[in-house]
């Protein structure tokens, strides 16, 4: 019995042994494994299933990074997954992302309720979850959530230069604000109405739209009997074409300002009608693909040589494919910067230590910059407005503000 104990605890010992060598190999496969596996999550379907344009760029943007070896040697397996706008369903598939495809990190994954509802998950397990398509700042927290990092300005930011604008130009002039009723449009919103502070009495209307609104008619008639002299709208871009069209049906004319998201000529103003579009103001920090003063652009030459070798789709001009163009380029930098180390640690050192980096489709002047203690690398912009032509810059670049902990 005593021989028979022996052998069973070294038999034990053995399995428990090669137990531990396998979960230390398993740990560390991503520094040595010649793939790198990312994982992403998409509205393909559902009610905010234009913007999975970005994800469909982003595959084919490492398929081009493959086509010319890969990062470092490393090939690029680009797994994304369609959550239907469901931050349960976004959750999930990030789970089954990180626990059976054994993704290196989580990038770009659409959407604030989904980034949050995964936020949690991918910290507890030290997971990088990386330039997330979303303008929040809870998802830009370094002390409270250092493997979760933003990448454009936030949407509070933003608001606030609008608010801005009009303290500016239109400091007595009445105001009415459609906005869409979710945390995107709420920020937004939220933003212009610190920026204004007193100047909030003017905002004589505010409605809330859900994003398959069937009254958006209803609510422009109620927005223009007002008498408001500046129309802001806040949403995606299918909503704010139906918007100015509808404004321009009722002969209403007023100074009209979307947000950045919705300042697509392809996408917006020319769906809306050109001439119904021009003299909308936005703010931008890329540049838009079906703007003809680009057209000489070098770098928006290797986009349209990019999409039509790679990403041959109907509409070469969609600023969604574009944003996620621009989004993988960055994080090839990162992960050219990681070397022959890719362990998630590195690659989160690496995302924290960009300096001035300038992505090739983002307007000039606009750049990158991350620290330890930064985690949201864009925070400039530029007013621009549609001539019914081009949007034209005016005014200097914008630095917009960001203190970590400021949305509770």
């Amino acid at each position: 019995m005593r021989v028979t104990g022996r052998v069973l605890f070294v038999l034990i010992a053995a399995l428990a042994s090669l137990g531990a060598m396998s979960q230390q190999q398993h740990a560390e496969q991503p520094a040595t494994d010649k793939e790198i596996r990312i994982g992403n999550v998409m509205p393909y379907s559902g009610l905010l299933s234009e913007f999975g344009a970005i994800g469909q760029a982003e595959a084919a943007y490492f398929d081009m990074i493959n086509a010319r070896g890969g990062i470092n040697g490393r090939k690029v397996r680009f797994i994304t997954r369609d959550d239907n706008s469901d931050p349960a369903a976004a959750l999930e598939l990030t789970r089954n992302l990180v626990e059976k495809d054994d993704v290196h990190l989580m990038f770009g994954s659409f959407g604030t309720p989904g980034n949050l509802a995964a936020r949690w998950y991918l910290n507890e397990k030290k997971i990088p979850q990386l330039f997330v398509a979303s303008g929040d700042e809870e998802l830009s927290r370094a002390k409270a959530f250092p493997w979760t990092m933003g990448w454009q300005p936030s949407f509070r930011s933003e608001g606030r230069i609008y608010a801005n604008y009009i303290q500016a130009y239109y400091p007595r002039k009445k105001i009415v604000v459609l906005w869409q009723n979710d945390q995107f449009g709420r920020m937004l919103y939220k933003g212009i109405q610190e920026g204004l502070g007193d100047l909030n009495r003017h905002v004589l209307v505010d409605i809330a739209f859900d994003i398959n609104d069937e009254h958006l008619d209803g609510h422009v008639s109620i927005l223009k009997r007002t008498g408001a002299d500046i129309f802001v709208f806040l949403g995606v871009p299918s909503t704010a074409s139906k918007v100015i069209k509808l404004a321009a049906s009722l002969n209403w004319h007023p100074v009209f300002i979307v947000n950045d998201s919705s300042a697509s000529i392809a996408n917006a103003m020319a769906p809306a009608g050109l001439e119904n579009s021009a003299g909308v103001i936005s703010a931008a920090f890329l540049k838009d693909p079906s703007d003809p003063a680009w057209k000489d652009d070098a770098a928006m030459k290797d986009w349209f040589s990019f999409m039509d070798k790679y990403h041959q789709v109907e509409s070469t001009n969609n600023s969604a494919a574009l944003y996620g163009y621009a989004a993988a380029e960055a994080l090839t930098k990162v992960l050219t910067q990681c070397g022959d180390d890719l362990s998630r640690e590195n690659i989160m050192r690496q995302a924290a230590s960009l300096s001035s980096y300038h992505p090739s489709v983002a307007l000039p002047d606009i750049r990158m910059n991350t620290s330890p203690s930064n985690y949201l690398p864009i925070k400039q912009m530029r007013l621009v407005q549609f001539d019914g032509r081009s949007w034209q810059p005016f005014g200097d670049v914008i630095e917009t503000a960001f203190t970590e902990g400021a949305v509770r």
